[in-house]
């Protein structure tokens, strides 16, 4: 009889994420009693059974290079028996099951790596920004430069919790922004179709860019006896998701590409449920290296939602009590034709959240 021969373990798919838990979370899963945030950047869970256990939150640059990699390691090794996480929006939390060990690991993380603690709370959580210039392959801007013009602007309101809700922050470097919902979010704007390089049209699967486009825009045509493509103008929504399958369709333009602001995005089911972001200011200058009028836009939203908010009010729902108009007053941009809602399809009965309407 042949011998069997052994499988290779299936490693496609995600992996079971409770052979990395921290010992203390598989200890006591699912019977954690209750959490409370002792101070800015620090939460304490207590479990049935009494234990405890310290997560303390750094924002990270998220681009990390291999040598910053290490030395994070290295301190959850010193502290956290090798364990720590990364949340969604890039933040580090360090797991600790010894209060007397928060603030050494504290000093080690502002002294070895230049991170600091905050983003609990009623704060600025870590900016979540899109891979930019250095992985993407259509950005039009560099959405971790804006992090880091921005997170100097707001540093004060990540590091202490004085903010009527969190608030969270994304920037995106195209139009297609994937770098989701969030109460204030930055993208970029384009402005006109892709121009087309015909000569250099056979390196693209024409079949494939046709199918990308979400409107139906792009159609096979013909230029000098040669297969290319043509853009229906009064259809194109200037997405670039073109651009992304074929870069002789090019979207960006350094000369006419801008930033926008919208507010109101969420994910959570709490009070309201799910929401979409809505258009707050448009045309801001791709203004690198540190985007000045980007940050004074978000300063300004900030300033208005201090003010103006009541305790536990997201940035959406403040502006859906006080209403857009006010809105605009306090805040100051300018309300145009643009911000008005047309679009035909706009999902107002699609079930997006795990709330019941009766």
């Amino acid at each position: 009889m042949a011998e069997k021969k052994k499988m290779a373990p299936r490693d496609n798919g995600s992996p079971d994420y409770k052979k990395f838990l921290h010992p203390m979370m598989a200890k006591n899963y699912g019977k954690w009693k209750y959490h409370e945030n002792i101070r800015s950047g620090v939460n304490m869970y207590v479990a049935e059974s009494g234990d405890r256990l310290y997560v303390v939150r750094a924002g990270s640059t998220r681009t990390m290079s291999v040598d910053t990699v290490r030395k994070v390691c290295d301190i959850a090794d010193k502290y956290c028996q090798g364990h720590l996480r990364f949340t969604s929006r890039s933040n580090l939390e360090f797991l600790v099951t010894k209060k007397e060990e928060i603030e050494p690991l504290i000093k080690e993380v502002k002294d070895k790596l230049g991170f600091h603690i905050g983003g609990t709370g009623h704060s600025i959580s870590n900016i979540l920004h899109t891979q930019g210039w250095l992985h993407c392959n259509l950005p039009g801007t560099d959405a971790a430069g804006a992090v880091k013009a921005m997170m100097d602007v707001l540093y004060e309101d990540f590091i202490n919790e004085r903010l009527p809700q969190r608030v969270k922050i994304s920037t995106s470097c195209c139009q297609i922004n994937c770098g989701g919902q969030a109460d204030i979010a930055i993208n970029l704007q384009h402005h006109h179709p892709p121009k087309i390089n015909h000569d250099n049209m056979k390196i693209c699967e024409h079949p494939k860019v046709v199918a990308i486009c979400p409107v139906a825009a792009i159609r096979p045509a013909k230029k000098d006896g040669k297969d290319t493509l043509e853009v229906v103008e009064e259809k194109c929504m200037y997405c670039g998701a073109c651009h992304g399958q074929c870069p002789s369709m090019e979207i960006r333009d350094a000369n006419t590409d801008t930033l926008a602001i919208w507010v109101g995005g969420k994910s959570s089911n709490t009070r309201g449920g799910p929401s979409f972001m809505k258009l707050a200011t448009y045309g801001l200058p791709n203004n690198p290296p540190r985007w000045p009028e980007v940050s004074d836009a978000v300063k300004k939203i900030l300033n208005a939602y201090k003010e103006g908010a009541k305790e536990e009010e997201r940035i959406g729902e403040w502006i859906e009590r006080i209403g857009w108009k006010r809105f605009f007053e306090v805040t100051g941009f300018k309300f145009t034709k643009y911000h008005i809602d047309t679009y035909r399809y706009a999902r107002t009965t699609f079930n997006t959240s795990t709330q019941v309407r009766l």
